[in-house]
């Protein structure tokens, strides 16, 4: 009988679990592996600007006058997120918003989590705020499009590709005055992640 009652309170508790719903700012930076984790708000390919709001906890398209905001301009280059559990705090100069991370892979599905593994980082000034870019690759071999794992490899193989991920960022938000401050190796990246880690 005792046994029946515990198999009936776990069945109960897996219920309650898988119902509830994920606050994704609030996931671990790193899986229990040491891999660095990201929530991707936008799939790669799309002109849609989701974004996810941790007051309602769930994913929307963003709203500037009203309307939804769709970027007019080429799509988003790679599946476009967070990384959860960090904060680009406004007094040190930061957006207030978790550290922003573009993962070069075929699109996933808004909400995905993701393992990966940092590359670089773009160094961004948007309207005198730091907005650095964290670029990544998947951990999973078989969701990799580029063979980079760091940033020598992005700069000595794929110098296009940064060319072309500084000119998007530079023009696909009219409304913003952008600057770029350089690139940074994968060292810099993870460096950035862990002085943002929201304690």
């Amino acid at each position: 009988m005792l046994v029946k009652s515990s198999i009936l309170l776990i069945f109960i508790f897996t219920i309650i679990s898988c119902t509830e719903k994920v606050n994704y700012y609030n996931l671990p930076t790193f899986s229990n592996d040491g891999v660095l984790n990201a929530v991707i708000e936008i799939p790669a390919g799309t002109n849609k600007k989701y974004e996810f709001h941790k007051e309602e906890n769930t994913f929307k398209i963003d709203k500037e006058n009203g309307q939804d905001r769709i970027i007019n301009f080429l799509p988003y280059l790679g599946n476009y997120g967070f990384i959860p559990a960090t904060f680009s705090d406004p007094n040190k100069g930061g957006d207030g918003d978790a550290i922003d991370v573009l993962v070069l892979s075929e699109s996933v599905k808004t909400g995905s989590v993701m393992e990966i593994i940092p590359i670089s980082v773009l160094k961004l000034i948007d309207d005198g705020e730091l907005d650095y870019k964290i670029i990544a690759i998947p951990k999973n071999i078989d969701q990799q499009i580029i063979n980079a794992n760091s940033y020598k490899d992005l700069k000595e193989y794929y110098p296009e590709i940064q060319q072309i991920i500084e000119m998007w960022f530079l023009n696909y938000n009219k409304n913003d005055e952008t600057q770029i401050h350089g690139w940074g190796n994968e060292q810099e990246a993870l460096k950035e992640i862990n002085n943002n880690l929201k304690i």
